[in-house]
């Protein structure tokens, strides 16, 4: 069982980063962090992580789950980039899981895999824009599931979100 965790390469929101990798780690799930470029990447609050690996070079078989992270770099880099929109196209396709916190579900959108499905995103209005647009019902709560789909709000539900992972990842292991 591992995760991809796509982050922006600069401005990536530090506790949506995080706090998910804790959870994940207690919980022996194993996960790989990649962005659009190799190297040390700083978030938003000064937290530095380096990855050895860009969204180019990712298969979606080696993974069971994606996340996308948030932060402001995420408009800037992730909503439009179509390696990571193809990926989450094939991540949902093959009924993996899909996840994206903050101001990233607009890339759920965007990849047009939220049509009538429960999503949530940070309240701005070209985040919820793009939400609507995408056909998504927005629901303006903490997190939401909707089946292999996994969206949350803000910073502030950083834990909550990685757990809710963790939990959809422990049913789709029981089947």
């Amino acid at each position: 069982m591992k995760i991809l965790v796509v982050i922006a390469p600069e401005n990536f929101r530090d506790e949506e980063l995080f706090e998910p990798l804790h959870i994940f780690n207690k919980n022996n799930i194993d996960f790989d962090v990649v962005s659009t470029t190799k190297g040390e990447h700083t978030g938003m609050l000064g937290g530095k992580i380096t990855t050895t690996t860009n969204i180019d070079e990712i298969d979606e078989k080696d993974y069971c789950g994606i996340v996308i992270v948030g932060g402001s770099g995420s408009k800037e880099y992730l909503w439009n980039n179509n390696n990571l929109i193809n990926l989450v196209k094939s991540f949902y396709e093959n009924n993996k899981i899909v996840s994206a916190i903050c101001i990233s579900p607009a890339v759920l959108a965007i990849s047009n895999i939220l049509k009538n499905k429960r999503a949530t995103v940070f309240p701005s209005n070209d985040a919820i824009e793009e939400l609507l647009k995408g056909g998504a019902i927005y629901i303006d709560e903490g997190v939401v599931v909707d089946k292999n789909i996994i969206t949350a709000k803000n910073p502030d539900y950083a834990t909550d979100f990685g757990i809710k992972i963790v939990e959809l990842l422990n049913i789709v292991n029981l089947q």
